[in-house]
């Protein structure tokens, strides 16, 4: 239970916080500082909950470390539902940022009611190109994760910064085409609350689903395998 408490929490304080960074201040730091964001937001989470849940609070990691044989079936599937919930939560909190204010300039500019940092289509991008981004980012995003908390080859204390400055990454280079997710759970929270982002839900499962069993794979070949844990 605890594990599963400290998924929800970490997930949730990632989509208020990561997510907030860019309905709150995105104007005014753009998409450089809202990767940052991201990245920093997860290296805080990884160093306060990575002893005690190992700080996935990604469905995509879950699965990957439930592929690579670290963990059993029945937690990951708890792991996903405490995401789900989590992200819900943060995506919840900050929605409500958007009607306490009065008149307030969110980062610059008055947001529209609809919008929290919601995972859909820039302009120009196509579901193909978005499909495609969020395979690879998540492909590059888990194999970090994977590489970086394998228990003998991986490097112990530095884990935390390497996966948040991956995830830095990935969104720097992922908002301009879908706003990144390569996190289903960080897409289904804003989702909840903006119907508009429904459409393009299924990309933003699809993509980290398909980059997880790649970096899976890929990390299974260079680094060896391992059983499954029953």
């Amino acid at each position: 239970m605890k594990k599963m408490i400290a998924e929800g929490v970490g997930t949730m304080f990632l989509v208020l916080l990561a997510c907030g960074s860019a309905v709150l201040a995105g104007p005014s730091i753009g998409g450089l500082g809202i990767g940052l964001c991201f990245g920093l937001v997860l290296v805080c989470l990884c160093y306060c909950l990575g002893n005690i849940s190992g700080c996935h609070v990604n469905p995509a990691v879950s699965l990957a470390v439930y592929l690579a044989g670290r963990m059993s079936g029945k937690e990951c599937v708890g792991y996903i539902v405490s995401q789900l919930v989590g992200a819900t939560i943060g995506a919840g909190l900050l929605y409500a940022f958007l009607f306490l204010g009065d008149g307030f300039k969110f980062g610059g500019e008055t947001a529209p009611a609809a919008y929290l940092a919601t995972n859909v289509l820039q302009p120009g991008a196509t579901a193909g190109m978005a499909l495609l981004a969020e395979g690879l980012l998540t492909f590059f995003f888990v194999l970090v994760v994977l590489g970086a908390t394998d228990a003998n080859k991986g490097f112990g204390k530095f884990a935390g910064l390497a996966i948040g400055l991956a995830l830095g990454l990935v969104n720097i280079v992922g908002i301009p085409v879908d706003n990144c997710t390569v996190n289903p759970a960080r897409s289904f929270g804003p989702a909840i609350f903006c119907p508009e982002a429904w459409g393009d839900f299924w990309i933003m499962v699809v993509g980290p689903v398909v980059g997880a069993v790649l970096a899976v794979l890929c990390w299974g070949a260079m680094a060896g395998s391992r059983k499954a844990v029953k």
